[in-house]
């Protein structure tokens, strides 16, 4: 039975989750929310995730929200099957979590309210904030900077194998390659731009774009 995957494809939070789908040859179904007329926010889909935020899934009786959290269910209940997106050993799963932390504290944080600001408020009339969304490129430098030395030994964030550390970066860091406009602070980091280049030549990346339509 195919997996309900409640989301609007073009959101980052959503993308982590068919990513993963994808990776791991899990069959889903979306089911469309629409963003743009905030039906996350109507009584019907507060049901399914209280906090009005997409995805929600619902599998047989099981219901999830929050995308980190349903990527790393699923790629542990089905660990045996496509793409090993933990680790094989303790040591390994214990630095991919590590690196999956760093996106969800240091990076999103940062990337996210640069993108309501560029891309979401314009869309409905509102100002960016442009004194914010410098300070927050500021504090991203320093991020990226590490995520360079990072991967100047390192062919993954977590080492050798793709993992859901990359994975969990991967919708947000597509807003900074195109989107806001930003993806200079990406191709200036030599090390940063070869991961990007390697890990959207993935085949579930380019089947998640087509589906986005990008």
């Amino acid at each position: 039975m195919a997996v309900k995957v409640h989301a609007q494809i073009k959101a980052a939070s959503p993308q982590r989750v068919l990513l993963c789908f994808l990776e791991k040859g899990i069959e889903f179904e979306v089911i469309h929310v629409d963003l743009d007329t905030f039906e996350q926010k109507k009584p019907d889909f507060l049901l399914r995730q209280p906090f009005g935020q997409v995805p929600a899934i619902e599998d047989g009786d099981l219901k999830l929200f929050e995308s980190r959290a349903i990527a790393r269910y699923y790629a542990t209940k089905y660990a045996d099957q496509g793409t090993d997106l933990l680790g094989k050993t303790l040591e390994q799963r214990a630095v991919v979590d590590q690196w999956s932390e760093v996106e969800a504290h240091y990076f999103h944080p940062l990337v996210l309210p640069i993108v309501i600001n560029i891309v979401v408020k314009p869309k409905f009339g509102e100002k960016c904030d442009d004194v914010l969304v410098e300070e927050l490129k500021s504090k991203l430098e320093e991020v990226l900077d590490i995520y360079d030395a990072r991967l100047g030994s390192n062919r993954y964030f977590a080492g050798d194998e793709f993992s859901t550390a990359d994975l969990t970066h991967m919708p947000a860091m597509r807003y900074l390659m195109g989107e806001t406009g930003l993806s200079h602070m990406i191709k200036a980091r030599v090390n940063v731009n070869r991961w990007w280049e390697t890990v959207t030549a993935r085949p579930a990346w380019k089947k998640l774009m087509e589906m986005a339509a990008y």
